[in-house]
């Protein structure tokens, strides 16, 4: 079982997990180090602090789950992987190797641990909300988290699954946004607004936290009260920035799926010490 960290301990880490997620991507010179970037302490809080979880034994019945819906963000998720005990942190340079189970989405049939193949977006609500339904019929307690962009709340499989959890009064299913505010090709905004996000998800019968996703503290506190939450799903939805930890891909779109070069390896490096 991992033992939980502080606070300080927590953002300690995740200066080890930024370096690691340029450092795959330049090493690959592929891969998408924006969106990993902005949802580092989601992720750090979830392994490290807040899921019950024995990375020694990946199938455990009684771990919490982790699905992580925006599956293109597969650095972070190997990263904590790794530093938590799934695998040797050595294998993380093999990313997106031919052959290595670090894929570029995560492939739960090549690496113990993964709980979901995702990467096809909006897809990851749906099966997060199995993984509740199931926890309810088979008498267990576990909790499942399913971490999404905010760019996959435009495809309509996601609000279909959020419906679906409230009806079904599926608590122990937390979401957890990293509201970035940008996908692909723009701002979220422009693509596609979905604002008041909040409300929208209050009208669809879910407990709804408001947070900024780089406070570790308003992280951890948050994710701990979705814990609590009866009789409904919970989402949290996490204020991030795009690129976060790293000055020259911060709020900048064009490191959405682009690795950084050799030169921008080692300057994101020198300023995550």
């Amino acid at each position: 079982m991992i033992a939980p960290l502080s606070i300080d301990e927590l953002k300690v880490k995740t200066k080890l997990i930024r370096r690691d997620i340029v450092a795959m991507t330049n090493a690959a010179a592929s891969g998408h180090p924006g969106g990993s970037l902005s949802a580092t302490e989601l992720l750090t809080a979830l392994y490290f602090k807040v899921m019950n979880h024995k990375p020694e034994q990946p199938k455990w019945p009684d771990r919490d789950r982790l699905i992580l819906s925006k599956g293109h963000a597969s650095p972070l998720l190997y990263s904590v992987m790794a530093r938590s005990g799934y695998f040797d942190p050595g294998l993380l340079p093999t990313f997106r190797v031919l052959e290595s189970p670090l894929q570029g989405h995560p492939d739960m049939r090549r690496l113990p641990g993964v709980e979901a193949s995702t990467g096809s977006l909006g897809q990851g609500l749906s099966i997060g909300a199995g993984h509740a339904l199931a926890r309810r019929l088979d008498g267990k307690n576990y909790y499942t988290y399913v971490v999404m962009s905010d760019g996959e709340m435009n495809e309509g499989q996601t609000w279909e699954a959020a419906a679906m959890a409230a009806h079904h009064k599926l608590d122990h299913l937390v979401a957890v946004l990293d509201y970035n505010k940008f996908q692909l090709d723009d701002s979220t905004a422009n693509i596609c607004n979905m604002e008041p996000m909040t409300d929208k998800w209050k009208a669809f019968g879910w407990d709804v936290q408001e947070i900024d996703g780089h406070d570790m503290a308003q992280v951890v506190a948050a994710l701990e009260k979705a814990r609590n939450v009866k009789g409904k799903p919970a989402i949290v939805i996490a204020h991030t920035v795009k690129g976060k930890g790293v000055s020259f891909m911060e709020h900048n779109n064009n490191f959405h799926g682009v690795a950084p070069t050799k030169d921008e390896l080692e300057r994101a490096l020198k300023e995550l010490v």
